[in-house]
This record gives C-alpha cells, structure tokens and sequence, in this order.
C-alpha cells in the first residue's frame, strides 16, 4: 500500500482520497491549536502561500494526544486557525498518530520513514510527487527552515 491509497476524513466529515494529492509536493504536518509551537501555522501559511501555484500543499491533521494540546472539535479547531492564523491550506479531522489507534495513514509514515513514533505536535513528512517521504522534520524544525527542501521537489 502507497500515500495515495489512503483515504482520510476531512474536518467536515467528508472521505477524501490522497490520490487527489498525486503529483503534488505535499507537507503532511500533526498540529495543536494550544502548543508552544501553534505560531508555526503562520510560516506554514506563508510557506502555502508561496508554493502552492507551483504543486504544492500542506495536510494538516490537528491531533489531541500531546497534553491535550487541540481541545475543541474540528469546527473550532478550523475556526481557531483561520481566524487567527488566516489558513486556508487543507485541515482534516482530528486523528491520534502514535497508538494502536493511531491514523492508518500515521502508521505508515512512520514505518516508511526512520519507524519512530511522533514526539510531539508539528512533526512534518515531506512527500514527493511520487508519494514517496522524502523527509521526515522535527517539531523545532520551522516551516522556514524547511523551503529549500521542499523547492529541491518542486
């Protein structure tokens, strides 16, 4: 199985197809609207603003279990972040990355990266336009930081 046999939820509850991605960059990123690095959703949002013309996308797949750091449902979590941060890069359902409950499509990122769980909120997976992980970035690591990375791709 591949990124773009996947199928997750969007944060209106509607299935949504990662093979809708295929032949884009793509920055799959676990976010938290009450994190000390929730700020990064501006440089993500610059980073979108960017790049998107030329193929590329962020995935943003809010998660709940680091310190309880994306409390509210997904209406409020999308209400949070483009009000405040004025996103407008796709958002999908709240979703646990580390477990056995953990998101099918985390599981695999995971075992087809360095198979380590995800520390913290913001872990960043670069993918490809293959749908291959070409990087798998730290929560320190800033959208920033990442650019030349992801311009090698695009």
């Amino acid at each position: 199985m591949g990124f773009y046999d996947f199928k997750v939820m969007s944060n209106k509850g509607e299935e949504v197809s990662l093979s809708d991605y295929e032949g884009k960059v793509l920055l799959v990123v676990n976010t938290a609207t009450g994190c000390g690095f929730t700020p990064q959703y501006e440089g993500l949002q610059n980073m979108y603003d960017k790049y998107n013309e030329k193929g590329f996308e962020i995935l943003d797949f809010p998660c709940n279990q680091f310190a309880f750091q994306a409390p509210g449902n997904d209406d409020k979590i999308n209400q949070f972040c483009t009000v405040k941060y004025k996103t407008t890069f796709p958002r999908f359902k709240k979703i646990k990355v580390n477990g056995s409950d953990a998101a099918p499509l985390y599981k695999y990122l995971k075992e087809n990266s360095d198979g380590k769980r995800i520390k913290w909120n913001f872990t960043k997976f670069l993918i490809d336009r293959q749908g291959n992980i070409v990087g798998r970035f730290a929560p320190s690591d800033t959208p920033a930081s990442l650019e030349a990375e992801v311009e090698k791709y695009l």
